[in-house]
């Protein structure tokens, strides 16, 4: 029997122009942009996928509670509301608002982490590495081995690896441990979640030695919805309860709200300790503003506590997670490398087995990205040794085992079609792969290279 089509859920109010340029145009600007697509001008992106990091579409209801926006400097109104929202969903007493989530990394790294401290985690991202180690801190990988695998079928491919979090325990001690941070979903390994089971594990370890457990929850909701699809016991559970007992495991999160809160900017650092909270709020007058607005105007509170509650109906994480599939699915019947099992919030292109003849160090992942978008207009961003950056103490690059092309797909913008020229790119261009060439790095920033760096191409 024929499957019944699945339309999004929901319907759409405005719409924003876009213009599909020349390839010629689209060369002359890679080449100003020093082959680094952030550096590209967003007037020359015909479909843009560099990130889910706010570029989500705003609901109707969000929009409306922008006019609601209580703009005092002190005590207002809206932060109220985004309190209520957090630890009504969140089940967190104790809320300190940022203008994003590195606000919310910097102000947590500044508070619990010390020169010659490690923090555990299943695996790194960029900002929080950076955080760490401006601390002095050092970032220590203890995800499951199989999460480096970008061909490993896994159905929780970011849980933490019990064993390498014991071993780090008893080699450096407890006390110099301030956090066990722990990503929901994993990002750098493609977007892959981790399991309830796994959580409950992580939190009995860190009873057990007296550790604070730390979840980055920027993507979390969408790691909800593979325990329910894949864990059993959860399959009649809604995604806002497997969300709540989630974040049960958790003395405090990180949360960039530009991802699953749906709005454009902001973020907040949750607790459950009250010292902490006091400290986050001494903090946050310096670095953010108020601690009842955090460097957020009162529309974007509005906007964040609203997003919140929409962020875990049923519905709309199931199409969120269909429409990365539509993509994925694709380019594997295509027979494209990806990351599988395929991810809550992008699909991974693995760069490496995409373009052989390219060695890591002329940075196959950057020369990928590059080449979509002149193929194409796609803006698509690099996750491999770019990101990685640079070992503090050789100086050398770090090589990471995963040297992939995120296509990352922002929330309710893009329709069907729109993945569809996507994957034809892809497949196009896979299908040419050896005339893509290696590139060289000609700057290179101190920190958070992938931002700004610039290359050009090997002859």
């Amino acid at each position: 029997m024929e499957q019944r089509p699945v339309a999004e859920p929901y319907r759409i109010k405005a719409v924003e122009m876009v213009r599909m340029t020349t390839r010629e145009e689209r060369e002359a600007a890679i080449r100003e942009a020093g082959y680094n697509t952030f550096l590209l001008r967003s007037e020359d992106v015909y479909i843009d996928l560099l990130t889910d990091s706010g570029t989500s579409a705003m609901s109707d209801r969000q929009w409306a509670a922008l006019q609601m926006g209580d703009e005092a400097y002190a005590g207002a109104r809206s932060w109220f509301r985004l309190e209520k929202a957090v630890q009504e969903v969140y089940g967190f007493p104790y809320v300190v608002p940022t203008h994003q989530g590195r606000g919310a990394e910097h102000l947590i790294s500044r508070i619990l982490i010390r020169p010659g401290t490690y923090i555990p985690g299943n695996m790194y991202f960029t900002t929080t590495r950076a955080h760490i180690e401006l601390q002095g801190g050092t970032f220590v990988d203890v995800i499951r081995d199989e999460a480096h695998d970008p061909a490993a079928e896994v159905p929780f491919k970011g849980d933490i690896d019990l064993r390498k979090l014991e071993e780090l325990i008893g080699r450096v001690g407890p006390g110099r441990i301030p956090y066990i941070n722990v990503a929901l979903t994993v990002n750098m390994a493609g977007g892959q979640p981790v399991s309830m089971q796994n959580l409950r594990e992580v939190r009995r370890i860190a009873d057990k030695y007296g550790i604070r457990v730390w979840f980055d929850a920027t993507r979390a909701v969408e790691n909800a919805y593979f325990i329910q699809e894949r864990e059993p016991g959860y399959q009649d559970r809604s995604i806002r309860e497997i969300f709540r007992e989630m974040m049960s495991y958790a003395d405090g999160i990180t949360m960039s709200g530009k991802k699953d809160c749906l709005v454009n900017i902001g973020g907040f650092l949750a607790m459950r300790d009250p010292e902490i909270l006091q400290k986050a709020r001494e903090l946050v007058v310096v670095w953010e503003g108020m601690p009842t607005y955090g460097g957020l105007a009162g529309r974007d509170l509005e906007a964040m506590a609203q997003g919140i509650y929409e962020m875990v109906e049923d519905d709309w994480v199931a199409w969120r997670i269909r429409q990365v599939r539509y993509l994925g699915e694709q380019l594997l019947a295509a027979g494209i490398p990806i990351v599988r099992p395929i991810g809550g919030h992008a699909v991974f292109l693995d760069a490496k087995a995409f373009l052989p003849h390219i060695p890591q160090d002329h940075f196959p992942a950057q020369a990928l990205a590059a080449a979509l978008y002149v193929d194409s207009g796609v803006r698509a961003m690099e996750r491999g040794i770019v990101s990685a950056g640079r070992d503090p103490q050789t100086g050398d690059h770090r090589r990471p085992k995963l040297e992939l092309v995120r296509l990352t797909i922002p929330r309710r913008v893009y329709t069907d079609r729109h993945m569809d020229v996507v994957a034809y790119s892809v497949k196009h261009l896979y299908a040419h792969r050896d005339q893509i060439k290696g590139l060289r790095m000609v700057y290179e920033p101190p920190t958070l290279r992938f931002f700004t760096a610039r290359f050009e191409p090997l002859e």
